[in-house]
Formats: C-alpha cells, structure tokens, sequence
C-alpha cells in the first residue's frame, strides 16, 4: 500500500469519525451554554470562589474575569515550578529557574504549551498533574467562554450582556472537557499509554549501560493536551513516544480529539444563533482549508526526490516508522490549523514546502478549525471582514446575521487580525538582528531562519508546536516568547469582548433582497478567499526567506 492511498484511507477514517460526533456534540455544548441550571458540583465550585453565576456580565467585567483568573493562574503556576525542589513528588528535580518557570507559566496559562525543556527531565508528578494538566483544563475553557460571549453578541440584541465568565468558565470544564478526557483517557491506557505515579527506574539494557525512565499520569495529560488543543508534551518526544502515542489507532484518535471540540463548536454557534446553516457555512470553509492543506501535506511528504527518498518511500526523515507519513502528515496539519502545537514527528524534517504549509497553517490565525473556541472566535472575526469587503464591493452597509458592520465593528475586527502579525514578524526581525539569538539556530540560510521565524508564529499564536533544530532554552527565548505568547493570547480576546459587547447593543436589521447570505456556498468561497489574501499580503515575504527558498532550491 502506498504511503498516499494509506494516509487517504486514514483521513476518510478521521472524517468519518467526526461527521458522526458533528451533531450531538455541537447540540450537547449548545446546552451547556444556553442552560439556565446549576450542577450540584458546579454550584460548589461558585460558593468556593464567592462567584454568582445568575449574574449577567457586559464586556469590560467579562474581560476583567478573563485577565484576572488567568494572572492567577500564571501567578500560581510560576510559584508551584519555583518551590518544585520542596514538594513532595518532585522525583528528585530542583526548582525551575526563574526564565524558564515564566515561560512555562504564560505558555500553559496561554493554551500555548510551549516547552524549551525535555518534561521527563524537569518536572515531577505534583508540577505536571497539579500544575500543567490544570491548566489544560481551565485554559482551554477559557477560549471556549470568549467564543460563547462572541456568539452571545451575534444572538443577543439592545443588551451589552454577554453572559457570566466564571459560569460559562466551570461549565466547559465540569460538563465537557472532564467527561470526555475521561473516556478519552480509558481508550488511550488500553491503547498502552502508561497512567501511573511510579518513580525513576532503569529499564533495559543498552549499549554502555541501562536507561533511566520515569512513569506518570500520561494518559490523562495527553488526552486534554490533545481535546483542549493545548499541546506539550509529558515527554520530550512528546506525541512521537510510545508512552504518549503507542500506536497508529492511537494516533489517529489523538487528531480526532485535536479536531473534535473545534469542528463541534460550529454546530454550536449555528444552534445559538438560530440558523443550523449559518453555523454549516463556518464549518465548510474550516473543511475547505483543513483538507486542503491535508492533502497539500501528504503530497509534499510523499513526493520522491532521490534514491533516499525512492528507497523510503517518501520524506520519512524525522518521522515514527510507526505513523508512517500519512499519520505524520495528518497529525501534523491537524496541530498547526489548530493552536495545539503536539508533534509526533521532527517538523524540521519535513520537506521544505512541507515545513512552509506547517507554517501557514499557524499564521491563518489557526481557525481551520483552530483551537477550542479560538478557532470559532478567529473565524467569525474573519467572517465581519468577509462581510464588510462584500458591502465595500456593493455599495451597501455591511450586516452579518442582522447586525451591522459599522466602523466601531471593523475597527475591533481590524485590531485583531493586526496583533499577531505584528508579533511575530516584530520579535522575529529583532532576534535575527541583534546578536545573540541566531546563535541558537541549528542550520544557517533559509532554514535556520525558518527555525526563528516558526518559533515566534507558534508563540505568538499559541500553538507551541517547535520546528526543531532552535536551542530555544535560553533567558532571550524564554523571555521574549513568553511575552509573545501572553500578548498573542489575550489582546486579542480584548477585542473579541469588546466587538461582541458592541453586537448585543444593536438592534437586528431585518433581512431584505439586498442581504447578503452567509449561509450559502457562495460566502463560503469569499471567506476562504479572504483568509488566504489577508494571510498572503501579511506573510509571503517571510515565508519567501524561508521555507518557500528552502523548497524552492530543493
């Protein structure tokens, strides 16, 4: 079986999967969000915090809420590495130092994930379980509460309310992620994935001596990096080793949780708002570009060029023997469209336009289908910008689901599209201009520049995936990708808020002929085309240094 036929098959597997999930779980997560009752569990969580939940929030509290909880959590996570030499269960590990505990901090907090240390060798069980698989959890519902506030402001009318932040914050994780991470976790343990607290031991024996290992509760962390698009990694190899990702069923169920939440959601948006077609528009255009650049990855990767490759049977460089290059290259797609950033190959490996569409993929804005909630929130930003190009193009007042487009909307929409850009193209060309960060770059030319340029996009739009070959362990990455990561995060839900609390103000404009549909084929193909402009305008000639020069002397 040839290595494009396998990963087609694979890929009509996974499609398959979450065209059966698309419904229920959209409707369930509706409910969630619409629901005006309490779980028992739920209304211990809010007596615990002194959080009323029946409290309706306009967009600067909804904000406060956000930033607030999420300060503590850098706060709380920043400490917990700091003292991680006294806790008990540190497995014998110092304290983190202060560069790195701050970049671990924002990175987690931010649904980034970002890791410039090998996991096994770093943190014990009480840092990762009590610390990173936290936040996993509550990071990720996070995003999930700005998407439903957004959505609120499309449904909503002459109210600036947009619902309670901490509600809609313990909701998405008691009624969603945990009841999912615990089924998910039951498959991967009996997949093989280890679920345990054992300690360090020597296992085998190798060549000049035994290796040394440590168990962990991997299963349950891998399964909400996955579900939660965080990313990271219990191990250094992250989703490459066979305690994380044992098998080619286990990989393929792993990017079905990567996909699952964000595609879901869409259906989710179109319950809320009343039109179940509405919501198929948005999920059309992610498909669109998420089988699109699938199919462009698997072409690219198993495309011969030399004995070496002929011999191979494609780019297999870098890539688990075990996933082969359609599993690699599904995986890979999958965690760059989305703000996930798990690997389960070496990025760097890939061939040079391969690298580039990992690339792009991230500098969309990750909303094909982008990560839990960020990627429905990106999307229906790209959505106002649609709209307004289309009313430039015919002389008519912009509306999208009956409201208005004005100047206040597109300047909220504007800001948001601008903040990463600026980000990762600003803290990129200072670190190749300044000395000292090059000198952590593995390759020289187009690829070393390749390595910088992927390691602030992955920051920046909090994905966390590394290209490899970058010593990103150091005070200037640390830092500066740390504060990319924080900045990428949560500026842009400013203006997330701030655009939707300007929708729930207005009063619905009725439909007449001259309305644009949203809900047909023919905006599908304007969303689509309006992403790819915005992103090529803003991006190409970063992307000609690098990985497009790569591929292009290949």
């Amino acid at each position: 079986m040839s290595p494009v036929f396998a990963g087609v098959l694979q890929l009509l597997a996974l499609i398959a999967a979450l065209a059966l999930a698309y419904r229920p779980l959209g409707d369930y997560m509706a409910g969630v969000y619409s629901s005006p009752k309490h779980l028992r569990v739920e209304k211990w969580i809010y007596k615990a915090i002194g959080a009323n939940p029946s409290t309706e929030m306009r967009w600067p509290a909804y904000l406060r809420g956000v930033l607030g909880f999420s300060l503590v959590s850098v706060l709380f996570l920043y400490l917990m590495q700091r003292v991680q030499g006294s806790l008990p269960g540190s497995l014998g590990f110092s304290s983190i130092d202060p560069d790195q505990a701050f970049n671990t901090a924002a990175s987690f907090v931010a649904n980034t994930n970002w890791q410039s240390y090998s996991g096994e060798q770093a943190m014990g069980h009480v840092v990762q379980t009590g610390g990173l698989a936290v936040q996993n959890f509550v990071s990720a519902a996070v995003g999930m509460a700005v998407a439903a506030a957004l959505v609120r402001g499309f449904a909503r009318s002459r109210t600036g309310e947009l619902g309670n932040f901490w509600a809609d914050l313990v909701r998405g994780t008691v009624r969603i992620l945990l009841p999912i991470s615990v089924i998910g976790a039951l498959v991967l343990v009996a997949c093989g994935a280890i679920q345990n607290f054992s300690g360090i031991h020597e296992v085998g024996q190798f060549t000049g001596g035994t290796q040394q290992w440590n168990g962990g509760a991997v299963a349950s962390q891998e399964v909400i990096k996955e579900l939660g698009t965080n990313g990271g990694g219990y191990f250094n190899a992250n989703s490459a080793h066979p305690f994380e990702n044992p098998d080619a069923f286990s990989n393929l169920f792993e990017v079905f949780l990567i996909l699952v939440i964000p595609f879901a959601l869409t259906r989710t948006f179109g319950k809320m708002v009343g039109s179940v077609k509405q919501g198929y528009a948005i999920l059309a255009t992610m498909a669109t570009i998420w089988i699109g650049f699938t199919a462009l990855m698997l072409w690219t990767e198993s495309a011969h060029h030399g004995p070496a490759f002929d011999l191979a049977g494609g780019a297999m460089e870098g890539k688990e023997t075990r996933f082969g290059i359609g599993g690699s290259a599904i995986f890979s797609v999958a965690t760059t469209l989305t703000s996930t950033g798990a690997v389960n190959s070496f990025h760097s490996s890939n061939t040079g336009l391969g690298g580039g569409i990992n690339l792009l993929g991230m500098q969309l804005g990750e909303i094909a289908p982008g990560g839990v909630g960020s990627g429905l929130y990106g999307m229906l930003i790209m959505a106002v910008i649609a709209v307004f190009i289309a009313g430039l193009m015919v002389g008519r007042t912009p509306e999208y689901l009956g409201k208005k487009i004005g100047t206040r909307q597109i300047k909220f929409a504007a800001c948001y599209i601008l903040i990463t850009p600026a980000l990762v193209l600003g803290f990129t060309a200072v670190a190749m201009a300044v000395d000292g960060p090059s000198d952590s770059m593995l390759n020289s030319g187009a690829h070393g520049f390749s390595e910088i340029l992927y390691a602030y996009t992955s920051g920046a739009n909090n994905n966390g995936s590394a290209f490899g070959g970058l010593s990103a362990d150091t005070t200037w990455f640390n830092s500066t990708i740390g504060i990319a990561m924080l900045l990428g995060r949560f500026l842009p839900m400013v203006f997330v808020l701030a655009l939707a609390g300007s929708l729930a103000e207005q009063t619905p404009v009725p439909e007449t002929a001259g309305t644009l549909r949203t809900q047909k084929p023919l905006f599908t193909g304007l969303l689509v085309g309006t992403i790819m402009i915005i992103t090529g305008l803003t991006y190409f000639p970063a992307l000609a240094l690098g990985p497009l020069a790569e591929g292009l002397a290949s």
